[in-house]
């Protein structure tokens, strides 16, 4: 008689589909040909709806244009024959590209289902659940301060200066910003996916809890102008809050997992 216990039905695979490395291959290219017709599609469809983002992301030039005296009719800066061409295309790919997720992201998800344990599936649909909208949430908030950052940094030039935005540098700035601020929201999702996987429990990233106070501070001072302390304050309150409902999750997730020990504990003694 064996003395093995049964494996699991959570610890056995999503889907019992065994396939040669040929197969996988042949697979990951087809999926990734539906994923890149679909960023084509997002980029044609952005392309085309380009002139309006440009005159949202651009507002804050012409409201630093007022308050340097001038009418608000401040440009971009394009220095080359196919700048402006080039900032089209920047647009367009950063802007397909969200278009476009519902598509590349179910086809990766349809790539690593099939290899993934019915317990892995869930944590990983968990965690997309809980990570993609807060990502978002980030890029809102990096969009509400974008123009107030903007503002106090055009106050550092002296009023004999010029000020030029040169196209380049003002859409990595502004993209950037977003992405940042996208990640810094997603990071207590990170937190929560290492306590899964047995690297951090909840007392470890608890432990820390002065750091990431500091850390939080740090980012929304440096990330906000120094002139706005609600905002500052505000941003610094919603990274804090994540972070301690991410100890919240792991700590709880540490307590099933010991109760669960504690079970087959019990049905191997007995």
């Amino acid at each position: 008689m064996s003395s093995e216990l049964p494996v699991s039905k959570d610890d056995q695979p999503y889907r019992d589909r065994r396939m040669s490395l040929a197969g996988h291959l042949v697979e990951l290219r087809r999926r990734l040909m539906i994923a890149a017709a679909a960023l084509v599609v997002g980029m044609i469809v952005a392309f085309i709806v380009t002139d309006p983002i440009i005159e949202l992301v651009t507002e804050p030039i012409r409201i630093v244009d007022k308050l340097r005296g001038g009418d608000g009719s401040a440009l971009l800066n394009f220095d080359s024959i196919t700048a402006g061409f080039d900032l089209r295309m920047r647009i367009s790919f950063a802007i397909g590209l969200l278009i476009s997720a519902p598509v590349w992201l179910w086809q990766i998800w349809a790539y690593v289902m099939p290899g993934l344990t019915r317990r892995e599936v869930r944590y990983t649909v968990g965690f997309m659940l809980a990570a993609v909208p807060l990502f978002f949430g980030g890029c809102v908030v990096g969009w509400l301060i974008m123009p107030h950052v903007i503002e106090v940094m055009a106050a550092f030039v002296p009023e004999q200066g010029a000020l030029f935005y040169k196209y380049d540098y003002y859409y990595d700035f502004v993209f950037k910003l977003l992405l940042v601020l996208g990640i810094a929201f997603v990071l207590p999702v990170f937190l929560v996916a290492l306590n899964l996987a047995g690297v951090l429990s909840g007392r470890d990233i608890l432990k820390g809890w002065r750091i990431a106070i500091l850390v939080a501070t740090l980012f929304a001072a440096v990330t906000t102008p120094a002139a706005d302390i609600t905002s500052m304050l505000l941003l610094a309150g919603i990274l804090i809050v994540l972070y301690f409902a991410a100890v919240g999750v792991a700590l709880l997730f540490d307590w099933r997992k010991r109760r669960r020990e504690k079970a087959m504990m019990a049905e191997e003694a007995a």
